[in-house]
């Protein structure tokens, strides 16, 4: 496994997960790439929180420099990018899901719907598994 070399503040695993991932932009770009589907700039635009293009190009570079993502010429119209997990940023589910499980508890206006959170709070394994799936038919 390729470790990272960059300096942090402190090897805490909370302050590394801070620092690579803790700005308010990357982890809606994983939940992008790993919940619905989108793998080219102009549908990471397109997100309900509007992410300016200075920003999201800075992301994505950041996030395929930490090996979160990656990017590859779309064979079909090669003036496009294909933007894929890393197995890296695949890992990043189980806490995405807690992360999920967390919110619907304790914001009543949830965009999540009520069917993807019974199954998270009855069969989370098999959910990890389909997903899991899902994101290797995305991968480029």
């Amino acid at each position: 496994m390729k470790r990272n070399t960059k300096k942090y503040r402190s090897h805490c695993p909370i302050n590394f997960a801070q620092e690579t991932f803790g700005d308010k932009w990357s982890l809606l770009i994983i939940r992008d790439l790993m919940f619905k589907g989108k793998k080219y700039y102009g549908e990471f635009l397109n997100s309900d929180e509007k992410i300016s293009t200075n920003i999201l190009a800075d992301r994505l570079e950041k996030l395929e420099v930490d090996g979160l993502l990656t990017k590859a010429r779309d064979k079909e119209n090669n003036s496009k990018n294909i933007y894929a997990l890393t197995q890296k940023g695949v890992d990043l589910l189980p806490m995405l899901l807690e992360m999920i499980a967390w919110s619907a508890k304790y914001d009543n206006k949830t965009g999540t719907p009520a069917e993807f959170i019974r199954r998270l709070t009855e069969d989370k394994d098999s959910l990890i598994r389909e997903l899991i799936a899902g994101l290797g038919s995305l991968k480029t």
